[in-house]
């Protein structure tokens, strides 16, 4: 897989490309990193890729002439051939700006699945509109704040697509049994449901019908309103040597050896992380009817 990174900053990327995860994957030929300078698509004597807004107001926006030379540069397409610019449909051209839609972790496997990523880094007060309108295939915003540049989010989306990637990781699992894992989150919900004689014999009568359905409606309402969006729940908790630390000892199903103890103690862990962390993602999630009565309970038992 190849990423294309256009920057007025490509010396920003020393330290990112040359650690981790993405250094393993661009040694073993994983993926391929190229850094543009935006500046080289410049035709004036000062290399001038910004310029003052229409209609007044603050700060500078990059001018759209550079950026589109930039990547039809890298599809093969000269400025002055009046071809159609097109890199087709294995490739996506991603431009990082504060107005995009949110990064998450089912647009990174959406990226992974292409052979090459154009990253586009944003910078100063904004981009000329027509670059997110007729050259950008993407636009993505790591996150609800301002950044001064696209620089980091570019590695941000660099790194978590990397991941994903065949052989990037010393153990394939290891993408699949985290946050944010759709995977993870229905292989653990199916279990529950095919092995779990507790859950059914609770829902069984008017009573507990009536109870799970209850509960069903609360877990709905913590999407805040926004639409249901596939995704995965966080990941459970995590414990390591020592045992005991500090008097602070580890839970005691993950001492059993019993695999099905524990991995029900993973789930029921993961999900009370995630209604404290993030309870919006419980909406976007297949749960149990144990679970989302076990998660009403949890939380009315709080105060929260």
């Amino acid at each position: 897989m190849r990423f294309d990174i256009i920057t007025i900053f490509p010396e920003f990327f020393d330290g990112p490309l040359d650690h981790g995860i993405v250094r393993r994957a661009r040694a073993n030929g994983i993926v391929e990193v190229k850094l543009q300078d935006l500046r080289e698509f410049t035709h004036d004597r000062h290399r001038t890729v910004d310029d003052r807004p229409f209609g007044g107001g603050e700060g500078m926006v990059l001018k759209p002439d550079p950026l589109f030379e930039a990547v039809e540069a890298l599809g093969g397409v000269a400025p002055s051939s009046g071809l159609t610019f097109d890199m087709g449909a294995k490739t996506a051209v991603v431009l990082l700006s504060a107005s995009g839609k949110l990064f998450s972790e089912q647009v990174a496997r959406r990226l992974s699945q292409l052979e090459r990523v154009v990253l586009i880094c944003g910078r100063y007060e904004g981009v000329d509109e027509r670059v997110s309108e007729h050259l950008a295939t993407d636009e993505i915003s790591v996150g609800d704040f301002v950044l001064s540049g696209g620089e980091l989010p570019a590695a941000i989306v660099l790194d978590a697509v990397t991941r994903l990637l065949p052989g990037a990781l010393g153990n394939e699992a290891s993408s699949v049994h985290e946050s944010f894992s759709m995977e993870a989150s229905l292989e653990s919900s199916g279990r529950a449901k095919s092995g779990g004689a507790a859950a059914r014999k609770k829902a069984k009568g008017k009573k507990g019908m009536a109870a799970a359905a209850s509960a069903r409606k609360w877990v709905a309402s913590l999407a805040g309103g926004a639409a249901p969006v596939p995704g995965g729940i966080l990941d459970c908790p995590h414990y390591t040597r020592p045992a005991e630390f500090r008097q602070w000892p580890i839970p005691q199903e993950l001492m059993s050896g019993n695999h099905e103890e524990i991995r029900r103690w993973r789930r029921f862990a993961a999900l009370e992380k995630t209604l404290w962390n993030r309870p919006e993602l419980l909406a976007r999630t297949t749960l149990t009817d144990e679970e989302v009565v076990w998660l009403e309970g949890l939380h009315a038992k709080s105060g929260k």
